[in-house]
């Protein structure tokens, strides 16, 4: 299976604009993704989706391949579908470029779903941290028994009516993983009511019938949304930085 792992860093982001360069840990946040994408073996290649020269030529310093995408694109599906009019691929992985914390187990779970042959979309879930709960930036899903999506959101669900405290929350993971033919499909699709709303583009593929199966990650990521989100990743990169270097530790 050619998986193509595809980066889209959209430099005007809406909640933290120009993220992707902002320097964490010693680097810029996007080299980091980029770094722990390329570290995932079932991905054939990786490359980014750029919409501006400055990521382009962070990219050409770092020599990390590139398509070039225009800047008005609405969504990082819709980038992902541009990147796969120029590079073939039997499924296409759309890699957030905010998620430094991401490992190659993420991905295998993303892809394994694809072993069956009526998946065309998939994605992932971990469960919900209690500080989480409550937070619009941290998306929810709910899904059927056989995996299928039923819907996601940014407000609570499910919803424990009666408090039982026995309702389990899933936070949704954004990353997601496509045959090329349900992303031409997404890529023809007009943006959606709830899509809208919510400011979610996977209820776009809900929308529409197309389903996504949610495959359990291994644990959570931390997605950079906020400056809070920023200091807390470096916090953590810095942490497994300290740690590398007493495990293996440097000969002179």
């Amino acid at each position: 299976m050619n998986a193509l792992g595809v980066i889209p860093a959209r430099l005007a982001s809406t909640r933290l604009p120009r993220k992707v360069l902002r320097e964490v840990a010693g680097a810029p946040l996007l080299l980091w993704v980029y770094r722990a994408a390329k570290a995932c073996t079932a991905l054939t290649d990786v490359v980014v989706a750029v919409d501006s020269e400055e990521v382009a030529a962070l990219c050409r310093e770092h020599e990390i391949p590139f398509v070039v995408t225009s800047p008005n694109l609405p969504s990082g599906t819709d980038r992902l579908f541009a990147v796969s009019l120029e590079r073939a691929a039997d499924i296409y992985v759309n890699i957030q470029g905010d998620e430094p914390l991401i490992t190659p187990e993420h991905i295998r779970a993303l892809l394994a779903p694809f072993d069956k042959p009526h998946v065309e979309v998939s994605t992932l879930k971990v469960p919900c941290r209690s500080e989480d709960i409550a937070n619009p930036n941290a998306v929810k899903v709910v899904t059927a028994a056989d995996g299928r999506a039923l819907y996601f959101s940014r407000a609570t669900i499910p919803f424990d009516r009666d408090a039982t405290g026995k309702a389990q929350v899933w936070k949704h993971l954004g990353l997601y993983a496509y045959r090329k033919a349900a992303l031409e499909k997404f890529a023809s699709l007009a943006m959606g009511e709830l899509e809208q709303i919510e400011k979610l583009e996977q209820l776009r593929l809900l929308e529409n019938n197309i389903a996504l199966y949610v495959a359990e990650a291994p644990h959570d990521t931390v997605g950079v949304d906020t400056e809070e989100d920023l200091q807390r990743v470096e916090e953590i990169l810095l942490g497994k930085q300290v740690r590398t270097s007493v495990v293996h530790p440097m000969t002179k």
